[in-house]
């Protein structure tokens, strides 16, 4: 089995149980698993393949996102959307997105991914949902297999339109047997529940007002046949999220999950922006995860998730970057940043969430929102996922006395090495299994041919 030595690190930032931040560290890596970790003369002196940091840079796991829209690349900025919230954005792009083709879904998978691969993410789960004309989930699990990035692919559907009483029109809306085969489908062709999986399959109906209790229902007790699969949807993303609950269930959010049986730790919830306090102590009992997707939730002025309360009650909390219509971008290190500056705007205290209290978010709360327990640190044992980040890039000047911290207090935006599974996958700030400049075109290309249709 070929080896990897990445040695001479500055600083080794393990997420390990004792948060060890290692000075002049080194990984030793054998196939797709981390064998060794410690310091440079602690470690073998050569491997098949050596990364000479030459203690210029930091290196620490790959980020972990827990909610995107990945067909959302394709409708970024659209002029009509620009300054709407959640409900009234929605029903302004629907209509374009009803235009989504198979070729649609596969690229903008692919631009995704090579957005949050650039930026520290080494593993995500996307949330598509809607199947018009010729789409399958199975154009996004390949494209996404093609560029190398760990996946959860979530199958999400919609199936209550406007004519039930719904948000999104009922062009494009599924059948719910349609559904469920489907999903079951999905599951036994693609859904991989061994350590160091690179393809796991989530079963995600979108949001209380696109989808049926019984829809829910039954794709929780789908789910629960199989060893590993998980759940997912959207919920308490803002008070117009909460009043329809209340008209249409006569529940607020939190009690409705409850209800249809998703709550626990095979569930996480997109949002929670509005969650009432009763329903965090829940989450906290039930070890049930929340996707934390900041930006998102600024730009529809949904408002800010009390993540501090949540994680002072025990809630599992990942980060998300969200659809790259609603953010507009796929940045998860700026993602984490943000994340870090509201946490302390929404408490109105300094000391609200520390740097480091987010890049345990970013890394092991992702990993634990995913159900993964050979990702979020490094550690012998776990996945060969980590990246690494120039100390001397002018963002970190000044900051050498606590680079750890500035890893979230300054403004990186890139990474200049991402390893998934012990493979290079961005070399010197490039990626190195797609042609960026080849993608960003047919990307743009799709998305003009969308809007002008």
């Amino acid at each position: 089995m070929p080896t990897l030595l990445v040695k001479n690190i500055h600083t080794l930032i393990t997420m390990d149980a004792a948060r060890r931040e290692i000075r002049n560290g080194a990984l030793f890596v054998r196939d797709r698993a981390i064998e060794q970790v410690g310091t440079t003369q602690e470690l073998p002196a050569t491997a098949d393949e050596v990364l000479d940091l030459q203690g210029r840079y930091l290196v620490l796991p790959g980020l972990v996102n827990t909610h995107h829209h990945f067909y959302q690349t394709l409708t970024r900025v659209v002029p009509a959307a620009q300054d709407c919230d959640l409900f009234n954005w929605l029903t302004t792009l629907y209509p374009i997105w009803a235009k989504l083709t198979a070729e649609g879904v596969y690229v903008s998978a692919q631009m995704a991914a090579a957005e949050l691969l650039l930026s520290g993410c080494t593993t995500a789960s996307d949330h598509l949902y809607i199947y018009p004309n010729d789409c399958t989930l199975d154009d996004e699990i390949r494209a996404v297999q093609e560029i190398g990035m760990r996946f959860h692919a979530s199958r999400g559907s919609m199936s209550v339109g406007e004519s039930l009483g719904g948000l999104p029109p009922d062009s494009v809306v599924e059948k719910e047997p349609d559904i469920l085969k489907d999903s079951q489908r999905l599951i036994e062709q693609y859904h991989d529940n061994s350590r160091h999986a690179m393809t796991r399959i989530t079963l995600a109906p979108c949001s209380p007002f696109s989808v049926s209790q019984d829809l829910m229902r039954e794709s929780a007790k789908m789910a629960r046949l199989y060893p590993g699969v998980r759940l997912h949807t959207h919920l308490a993303e803002n008070k117009s999220d909460v009043t329809y609950s209340l008209e249409n269930f006569g529940m607020i959010p939190g009690d409705y999950a409850e209800s249809v049986g998703w709550l626990g730790e095979d569930v996480w919830h997109a949002h929670c922006v509005q969650l009432s306090d009763d329903s965090i102590l829940k989450f906290g009992k039930t070890g049930t995860g929340v996707a934390h997707c900041p930006c998102s939730n600024m730009r529809l002025a949904s408002g800010i998730a009390p993540i501090r309360k949540m994680l002072d009650h025990n809630v599992p909390v990942g980060l998300g970057v969200d659809g790259s219509a609603s953010n507009d971008a796929g940045n998860l290190i700026q993602e984490a940043r943000t994340a870090f500056l509201l946490a302390r705007v929404r408490d109105r205290d300094a000391s609200a969430i520390t740097a480091r209290e987010i890049l345990e978010i970013a890394t092991l709360g992702g990993a634990k929102v995913l159900g993964r327990d050979d990702i979020g640190y490094l550690a012998p044992g776990m996945s060969a996922d980590f990246i690494a980040i120039n100390c001397d890039r002018p963002q970190f000047a000044g900051a050498h006395h606590d680079l750890v911290a500035a890893l979230i207090f300054c403004q990186v935006h890139s990474v200049d090495y991402s390893f998934i599974n012990g493979k290079r996958v961005v070399d010197q700030g490039r990626l190195t299994t797609v042609e960026l400049e080849t993608l960003v075109e047919k990307t743009n290309r799709i998305a003009q041919g969308m809007l002008e249709s």
